[in-house]
């Protein structure tokens, strides 16, 4: 479990701990700056040889995943682009730790990265019957205050054996037991979005489905 042992210095703590290219620049920045479509506007971006290629196996994971999808026969173009999308999403977390949460009492000098954490709540949640985790972030609830109580947005996907505001509370009662007892960060606030819906095949196909698509491919649900 990455933690860092200073408050006074959560953010320097992010640079220490990222991947860091040979022109200086973080593969975090390079990637949230293609994720946003600003590649162009950077001069750099547009003549370092480091950043070209970093963003080129971006781009081409990217492109393996969509093919990937796409060859699955009934899968519609909608069903791929998301589940590409999932699937780069997971990968970013992978690739950048996240910024530092604080551990226990904020007078205390505990942290844990994003990345850390969300692994931790994703396996919990997938823990659940009828429930798959995707993508989770963890912020904290107040900008403004990096040291209080955080706020956990998870995407799941669920099968339609119980209604999907009874699985949200289901999903959202774990988070907060596995935050409160196992990381011991301090939950705020819990957002559930149901971005799939399982079938019947989905769990004995589960092991067969695409490298990082943790979701079943049968259209998509709705926000709980």
């Amino acid at each position: 479990m990455a933690m860092s042992a200073n408050p006074d210095r959560p953010e320097e703590s992010r640079y220490e701990e990222e991947e860091r290219l040979a022109c200086g620049r973080l593969l975090s920045d390079v990637w949230d700056a293609w994720d946003a479509g600003r590649t162009a506007d950077d001069p750099h971006l547009a003549a370092c040889p480091h950043c070209s290629a970093a963003l080129a196996e971006l781009t081409g994971l990217g492109e393996a995943v969509r093919r990937t999808c796409a060859e699955e026969p009934g899968v519609p173009e909608a069903t791929t682009a998301a589940v590409t999308a999932r699937v780069m999403d997971l990968v970013r977390l992978e690739l950048r730790p996240g910024r530092p949460l604080p551990l226990g009492e904020p007078e205390e000098d505990h942290w844990i990265v994003e990345a850390a954490a969300a692994r931790l709540l994703r396996a919990a949640v997938d823990a659940l019957p009828g429930v798959r985790a995707g993508s989770c972030r963890i912020a904290p609830l107040d900008p403004a205050d990096p040291t209080g109580p955080v706020h956990v947005r998870v995407e799941v996907a669920a099968s339609l054996d119980r209604s999907l505001p009874d699985l949200a509370d289901a999903v959202r009662a774990r988070i907060a037991e596995v935050a409160d007892q196992d990381i011991g960060i301090r939950l705020g606030a819990a957002d559930v979005l149901v971005v799939d819906i399982l079938d019947d095949d989905d769990d004995e196909d589960e092991d067969e489905d695409v490298d990082g698509d943790e979701y079943g491919r049968h259209g998509t649900g709705g926000a709980a």
